[in-house]
C-alpha cells in the first residue's frame, strides 16, 4: 500500500472513530475538510489561479482574426463657395477584418509560456495547499497541548489547596512551622499564577484554531498516527526532489521564461497577414448640388490584400528586449535551485524535528514515571518524619514539569512528522481523501476557458464563498475535568 493511501485510510479511520465519540466531538478530518472548503486564504489562491488561467487564451487571441467595423454621419454646416457639388450630409459605413498569418513564431511561444505558467500557477495552488494543512494540524495539536496543560495546572492548583489546608491544620497542632505553612501558600499563588497563564495561551489557541480552521474547536479528538514518514532523510530528499510543488513550480517558471526568449526573438522577424475590408457611403440625396441626378448617392467599395512588415532596424530594441527575456530566465533558473535547496533544508531539518521529538517524547516519559513515583515515595516519607513540606511542594512541581514537556514533545512531534510530510509533497487534498465533496480541481476551470474566443463572454459577479468567523464566540479556557493524579 502506498504511503498516500496508506494516510488517507488513516483519516477515514480517525472520521468513523469520531462518529462514535460525543455528539459535538471534532476530529482532525474534519478540521482539515472545514478548511480546505472555506479557508480564505486557499480561496484566494484558487481565484488567482483562475486569472493566471486566462492568460491562455489572451495569448492565443493574437493568432485569431480581428473584425473591427466604424460607422459615421456627417452634417456639412459650412462649405466653401467654390464646392458646388459637396453635399450636405453624408453616413460612411467601414469594415475590416484582418488575419495574421505568421508572427516570427512570438504567438507561438507566447501561448506556450502562458500554458507553462498555469502548470507552475497549479503546483503554487497545491503548495498553499499544503501549507494551509500544516497550519490546521499545528493549530489542532496547539489546542490539544494547551487544553492538557491547563488540565494539568488546574489539577496541581487544586492538589496545592489541599496541602496548603493540611499544612495549616498541621500548623494548628504544632505538628509543622509557619514556614512549611508560607512555603506551602508561595506555591499555591506561584501554581495560580502558571494556571492563569495557561489558559490565555489555550485562549489564544482557540483564536488561532477559529482563524484558521472557520469554526471553534470542540472537544478535539486525538489525531490518527502519520504514516508513510521516511526511514532516512535521503529517502525524505528523494521523495521531495521528485514531489515537492514549489520546486516543480519553480521549474515551471524556468521553462516559460524559456519560451519568453524566443518571444523577444520574434521582434527582429517579418510578420505576414491577410486583410480586407468594405466600405459603404450614403450622401442622401444631396452629392452634387443643383445636379444632384448626375452623380450616384450610394457609393460601396471592397478590398482585399496580403500584408508583410519587414523590420530592418529598430534602434536596437529587439536585441535588448531578449537580452532582459534572457536575463530573467537566468533568474529563474537561479531561483529554481535557491528552492530545490530550501526544500533539501527543510525536510532535512523537519525530519530531524520529527525524529529529536519522538526521542524527546521517550525521555519525558521516563521523567513522568519517575517523578510519580518520586512523589509518592516523598509523600510516604512525610508521613514518618522523613521529609519536609518542601521536599513534597518541590517534588508536585518535578513532576508537573514533566507532564508539562511530556504533552508538549507529544504536540512537535506529530507537527514536526506532519510538516515533514509537507515538505515531501505528501501533505495536499488528494493525499489526505477528505470528505465534504468533489475535491477542487484547478484543470476544470482551465479546460472551460482555454478555448473560448467569444468577446461577449463573462462569468457571473464573484462572491466570496469563505466563511466569516465574526459570529464566533469569544473564546474562554473551559475544558472537560480531568482525574487527580
Amino acid at each position: 500500500m502506498s504511503a498516500t493511501k496508506a494516510l488517507r485510510l488513516v483519516l477515514t479511520a480517525s472520521a468513523a472513530i469520531g462518529l462514535a465519540a460525543p455528539a459535538l466531538a471534532d476530529d482532525l478530518r474534519e478540521a482539515l475538510t472545514s478548511a480546505y472548503n472555506t479557508n480564505p486564504t486557499l480561496q484566494g489562491a484558487r481565484a488567482n489561479q483562475r486569472a493566471t488561467d486566462e492568460g491562455v487564451p489572451l495569448a492565443r487571441s493574437n493568432a485569431l482574426p480581428s473584425l473591427s467595423g466604424t460607422a459615421t454621419y456627417t452634417e456639412f454646416l459650412r462649405k466653401t463657395p467654390n464646392a458646388f457639388t459637396a453635399p450636405d450630409r453624408a453616413f460612411s459605413g467601414d469594415v475590416s477584418l484582418g488575419v495574421p498569418v505568421y508572427a516570427g513564431g512570438s504567438i507561438k511561444n507566447s501561448i506556450r509560456a502562458a500554458k507553462t505558467r498555469v502548470e507552475a500557477g497549479q503546483f503554487d495552488l497545491r503548495s498553499t495547499e499544503s501549507a494551509v494543512f500544516s497550519q490546521v494540524v499545528a493549530a489542532y495539536m496547539d489546542v490539544i497541548r494547551d487544553s492538557a496543560i491547563v488540565g494539568l495546572n488546574r489539577n496541581n492548583v487544586e492538589v496545592l489547596d489541599v496541602n496548603l489546608r493540611a499544612t495549616s491544620d498541621r500548623f494548628e497542632i504544632g505538628d509543622v512551622t509557619r514556614t512549611d505553612v508560607a512555603q506551602s501558600n508561595s506555591r499555591l499563588a506561584l501554581a495560580r499564577g502558571d494556571l492563569r497563564g495557561a489558559e490565555g495561551n489555550l485562549i489564544a489557541s482557540r483564536e488561532r484554531y477559529i482563524q484558521i480552521v472557520g469554526k471553534a474547536p470542540v472537544d478535539l479528538q486525538p489525531p490518527p498516527p502519520l504514516p508513510g514518514l521516511p526511514a532516512t532523510p535521503d529517502d525524505a530528499v528523494a521523495f521531495a526532489l521528485e514531489n515537492n510543488p514549489d520546486l516543480l513550480a519553480a521549474r515551471e517558471r524556468s521553462k516559460a521564461a524559456g519560451f519568453d526568449v524566443n518571444v523577444a526573438d520574434a521582434a527582429k522577424l517579418p510578420t505576414i497577414s491577410l486583410f480586407t475590408g468594405g466600405n459603404y457611403t450614403n450622401y442622401f440625396g444631396t452629392l452634387g448640388g443643383g445636379t444632384t441626378g448626375a452623380f450616384d448617392q450610394h457609393q460601396t467599395t471592397a478590398q482585399a490584400g496580403v500584408r508583410a512588415s519587414i523590420p530592418f532596424y529598430q534602434g536596437g530594441a529587439p536585441a535588448a528586449q531578449t537580452r532582459q527575456a534572457q536575463a530573467r530566465e537566468s533568474a529563474t533558473l537561479e531561483q529554481e535551485i535557491s528552492v530545490e535547496r530550501d526544500v533539501i533544508a527543510s525536510v532535512r531539518s523537519s525530519y530531524a524535528s520529527w525524529r529529536a521529538a519522538n526521542d524527546i517524547i521517550a525521555t519525558n516519559q521516563t521523567a513522568v514515571d519517575a517523578a510519580a513515583l518520586s512523589l509518592e515515595g516523598v509523600r510516604a516519607e512525610n508521613t514518618v518524619g522523613n521529609r519536609t513540606i518542601l521536599n513534597i511542594l518541590d517534588a508536585e512541581q518535578e513532576l508537573l514539569r514533566a507532564q508539562v514537556q511530556l504533552v508538549a514533545a507529544r504536540r512537535n512531534a506529530y507537527v514536526a512528522g506532519f510538516n515533514l510530510l509537507s515538505a515531501m509533497g505528501r501533505a495536499q487534498a488528494q493525499d489526505l481523501g477528505l470528505d465534504g465533496g468533489v475535491l477542487y480541481d484547478p484543470q476544470v476551470n482551465y479546460n472551460r476557458v482555454k478555448g473560448r474566443i467569444w468577446d461577449w463572454d463573462r462569468d457571473p459577479d464573484p462572491v466570496a464563498t469563505s466563511t466569516r468567523t465574526v459570529d464566533t464566540p469569544a473564546q474562554d479556557a473551559t475544558i472537560q475535568p480531568t482525574p487527580r493524579p
